[in-house]
């Protein structure tokens, strides 16, 4: 059985890491250097940088912020916000990135992924999909959940697979810093329907959490922020309490 991987998210908003609750409510939440370099050291499988409000702003991500963490860290490390082309994701590779992820640009044209699969190959391609309950369908949403879109979560999923995609970064804004626990069904869902990797991203907020996702889910990885950036769950003891419910965890 794959060791399941943990994952801190840092959630970056000028130039600092910040978190919010349902993607609203933004706070402070520290110095994205000092986390990840935390994180490193406190045995995290990889890291997560996404640049929150890139895409709405039509500009780049902070490729100088990026190259910094990069140069602190020997983990695994996947950065999206504001990637339009093969130019942005060479930027953040050249610039350290091992992973690129792509979530609004995708939907708005699906040959993005299968672009930066062929030039990359599929293991660098996450694709982000946040979903949202509308009308009773899990819906994608884009733009930091600002716009729904027509596409069902399921089919997206499937679809990103087909294009390339090597991994799924899957939220839920209902669960989004709730602390209430993961999106079961759909993480589920998703994670039954395709053959790639599917983190999932919305809601932990005690280590209980992590051990339904990996035991009630075909999910690889899981990721939090706040819980992680606040000390409220500590990465070994979060594995050593994993380990002692037979989950498998590097």
């Amino acid at each position: 059985m794959l060791k399941k991987r943990i994952i801190p998210c840092l959630d970056i908003k000028d130039g600092r890491t910040v978190k919010g609750v349902n993607f609203l409510s933004i706070k402070d939440a520290g110095d994205p250097i000092s986390l990840a370099k935390r994180y490193v050291a406190e045995g995290a499988d990889e890291l997560v940088f996404l640049d929150i409000t890139a895409s709405i702003e039509k500009r780049k991500t902070l490729l100088g912020l990026v190259e910094q963490i990069a140069a602190e860290i020997n983990i695994p490390f996947t950065v999206g916000g504001g990637i339009n082309s093969l130019e942005d994701a060479d930027a953040l590779i050249q610039a350290g990135a091992d992973k690129v992820s792509v979530n609004s640009s995708a939907v708005k044209r699906p040959e993005l992924i299968r672009e930066l699969a062929k030039n990359y190959g599929s293991q660098a391609v996450v694709v982000a999909i946040d979903s949202k309950q509308i009308e009773g369908e899990w819906k994608v949403v884009i733009h930091g959940g600002r716009t729904a879109t027509e596409w069902n979560t399921l089919l997206w999923a499937q679809e990103v697979e087909k294009l390339g995609a090597g991994e799924i970064l899957l939220t839920s804004m209902e669960s989004d810093g709730t602390k209430d626990g993961f999106a079961l069904e759909i993480t589920n869902a998703v994670s039954q329907q395709v053959n790639i990797p599917v983190i999932a991203s919305g809601g932990a907020g005690k280590k209980e959490h992590f051990k339904s996702i990996f035991q009630d889910s075909k999910a690889s990885a899981a990721l939090a922020a706040s819980v992680f950036h606040f000390g409220e769950i500590q990465i070994p003891e979060l594995k050593s309490y994993l380990k002692t419910q037979n989950i498998p965890v590097r």
